[in-house]
């Protein structure tokens, strides 16, 4: 069978498209995936390397678009439209996958033309416009969190988590020693691009975390752009820590850290939850429906997270934050469990059994 998964921009669409990629192939030998994305996302840098077959279609957003951006946007939806529709005719997929991100749209708009079953993915408590309007041509619409549900059509909605990557699945069951040195883990992350905002107020916090500075084993990643601001800025405060643009081996960052400071995005819930990790969300406050506040929310509300909002982000807060919780075990240790007790570790299982029952 061959599966076409569309989509992608930022890690949090992707690397669920990934995780189904995974269980997929994992099926059948002879199962084949072939992603769909554009040039401009994360997709077109990850993809390659890790083997999968992507082709790239022309697609842009609209919503909050000035009028000639609009214009330019609907346009690059229509050739991406047309591109779509030459891909399900030469690649010929049995099922078809809108995983969200620009790309997403066009391809799965295209396989209802053309009578191909599809299906889409939302990661987020609240839904965007996209997937809205797409879930009512969509054979089945997957959601990772209980939320989402009231924004889809009744009788075709199905909670089943967010799909992790084995990766990630690996690290939940693997068994490793604490680290020797006792030090407390703290890992700092924005995404996949890294968030300026957190950048910036962790370095910030420095000064006020000094009484720390032995107790602390600091891993952040601060995407490319903001990467030498940040080193300069431990360098300076005399902190050491591992500071890197990206992190490609997530899950033992994740078994290392005994405390995440982090956005809020479904990708990173999903996967902190698995990993039963205690989390300082950090949401941010420019997602689409302020979605990622409510993502955090969602966990907030079980005892499964803290919570900072931007608004309040200082050094001097996210300092006292920090402190707090590392004197305070036990604390994080209940956190973690509430987190681990949230999670679905068999989406990825239950979308792919799910898209099979529509095999013709």
């Amino acid at each position: 069978m061959k599966l076409v998964i569309a989509g992608g921009g930022t890690g949090g669409h992707l690397f669920p498209g990934i995780a189904v990629a995974e269980e997929f192939l994992a099926r059948d030998a002879s199962n084949e995936v072939l992603f769909v994305g554009t040039e401009r996302g994360i997709e077109a840098r990850v993809l390659p390397r890790l083997g999968y077959r992507l082709e790239l279609i022309s697609a842009a957003g609209v919503r909050g678009k000035s009028g000639i951006a609009q214009m330019v946007g609907l346009a690059k939806f229509m050739h991406g439209y047309s591109q779509s529709r030459q891909l399900l005719k030469s690649y010929r997929p049995d099922l078809v996958l809108g995983v969200g991100g620009y790309a997403s749209a066009p391809m799965v708009l295209a396989a209802r033309g053309m009578q191909v079953r599809r299906f889409i993915h939302e990661q987020n408590a609240i839904p965007g416009m996209t997937n809205k309007i797409l879930s009512r041509v969509a054979e089945k619409t997957f959601i990772s969190l209980e939320e989402a549900r009231k924004f889809f059509p009744e009788g075709k909605t199905l909670l089943t988590g967010n799909p992790l990557r084995r990766q990630i699945l690996d690290e939940v069951v693997a068994e490793r020693p604490a680290a020797a040195d006792g030090r407390f883990s703290l890992l700092v992350f924005g995404g996949s691009q890294g968030a300026r905002s957190i950048n910036r107020a962790l370095v910030a916090a420095l000064p006020h975390l000094d009484a720390l500075r032995e107790r602390l084993a600091i891993t952040h990643q601060t995407g490319e752009s903001d990467l030498a601001e940040v080193r300069e800025g431990y360098e300076k405060a005399g902190f050491p820590a591992e500071v890197v643009p990206f992190i490609d081996n997530m899950s033992d960052a994740y078994h290392r850290a005994d405390l995440v400071v982090c956005r809020a995005g479904a990708t990173t819930i999903a996967e902190v939850t698995a990993c039963g990790k205690a989390c300082l969300f950090i949401p941010f406050p420019h997602a689409t429906d302020d979605h990622q506040r409510r993502n955090a929310e969602a966990l907030l509300k079980e005892g499964a997270c803290f919570m900072l909002l931007e608004h309040e982000l200082t050094g001097e807060r996210l300092a006292q934050e920090i402190i707090g919780l590392v004197g305070n075990r036990e604390k994080l240790a209940e956190t973690g469990r509430n987190a681990r007790n949230l999670a679905r570790l068999d989406a990825a299982k239950v979308i792919v059994d799910e898209m099979l029952k529509y095999r013709d």
